[in-house]
């Protein structure tokens, strides 16, 4: 009977290095322990493509303005666009500074990234300019470093008038803006090259607000370009009063130096105290003058209407400098031309025809 041979356990120095010398001269350049290759090579590649997905997403998130950043409150150009709002009502900014205390920021605001930074200013401020003011008085304030940053979203507007937009349409949706600070942007926009006229800086602006809303505010130019030098309190003035002020200015071009005149002459310590002097030196022009000895006033003579108009017959009068009346009888029409004619003369005529 054959004798058996007793098998022993496989040792442990067998799988290291030690072995490698007793192993058949065939087998030696066969490796121990072997992955497989191709099952290597498909995780690196599904790896790979996985992190240029996140890593793509992350930057079409950033280019559209999606992704809200920490950036640093020095880091924020808020002149970077001229601002729509004048003053800021001190009530509401205690209240948001409170808010912001409390609960932190809740609204991302939005910012462009510089194309030519300076002074350390890496983006420019499109909109949240409240926001951004708060957090720099908390910072201020407190000196915590949780106020030190802002969140932001960076956006990347197609064009200048797209970033002036954004602003005013933020604005208009979190606090309303007066006529005068509409009509500002609208001038400042136009100086900055933005629009090249004021009918599409007014359509570009406030496209959204009705014909109606957008003929006042381009009515309200006439006030900025006449007066932002020397209002102190501009977007206290009323609709009402704005209007009536830009008439005023179409019908009496020497309106414009005289109430210069009162606004430096006389003090003025609060917005009530500058609507007064608008008020008082609006009225004053608007009194009906009484002459000594007025002289008639030579008006346009019509045919009678037993003879009736000639067929196309115009009669043309000179109403007021820069402005001129057609009249045709036969066909009862009536046209104001001239350099005088604006939105503000618009306006005024058709109060005036209501009221008839």
């Amino acid at each position: 009977m054959a004798k058996r041979k007793r098998l022993t356990p496989a040792q442990p120095g067998f799988l290291g290095g030690a072995v490698e010398a007793e192993r058949a001269p065939e087998t030696k350049s066969i490796p121990v322990a072997m992955s497989a290759p191709i099952a290597q090579v498909a995780g690196e590649a599904s790896a790979t493509a996985a992190l240029e997905e996140v890593s793509a997403a992350l930057r079409n998130a950033r280019a559209e303005g999606r992704m809200i950043e920490l950036l640093d409150l020095e880091a924020i150009d808020d002149r970077h666009l001229v601002r729509d709002r004048l003053e800021q009502n001190e009530e509401e900014m205690t209240a948001l500074v409170d808010s912001l205390r409390a609960r932190g920021q809740q609204m991302p605001i939005e910012v462009v990234l510089l194309s030519d930074p300076a002074g350390g200013r890496t983006h420019g401020l499109i909109s949240g300019w409240r926001r951004l003011t708060a957090l720099r008085r908390l910072y201020e304030e407190t000196s915590d470093s949780k106020f030190s940053h802002v969140r932001a979203m960076v956006i990347t507007p197609d064009t200048a008038q797209d970033a002036y937009v954004a602003m005013v349409e933020e604005n208009e949706i979190r606090v309303n803006l007066s006529h005068y600070e509409r009509a500002r942007i609208a001038v400042r926009a136009m100086k900055e090259g933005v629009y090249p006229s004021q009918r599409a800086a007014l359509q570009g602006l406030f496209g959204n607000a009705t014909r109606s809303k957008r003929s006042k505010i381009g009515s309200f130019i006439a006030l900025v370009d006449a007066f932002d030098a020397t209002l102190w309190f501009p977007s206290a003035i009323s609709e009402k009063l704005g209007l009536s002020l830009v008439r005023e200015l179409i019908r009496d071009p020497g309106f414009e130096d005289l109430l210069k005149k009162r606004l430096q002459d006389m003090p003025r310590d609060s917005a009530a105290t500058e609507m007064r002097i608008l008020s008082e030196t609006l009225l004053e022009r608007q009194a009906p003058a009484l002459p000594a000895d007025p002289e008639p006033t030579a008006r346009p003579r019509v045919r009678s209407t037993t003879s009736g108009p000639a067929a196309g017959e115009r009669i043309v009068t000179r109403v007021t400098k820069g402005i001129e009346m057609r009249f045709t009888p036969d066909q009862s029409r009536i046209e104001l031309v001239g350099d005088g004619i604006s939105d503000a003369l618009a306006e005024a005529l058709q109060d005036w025809l209501r009221n008839q």
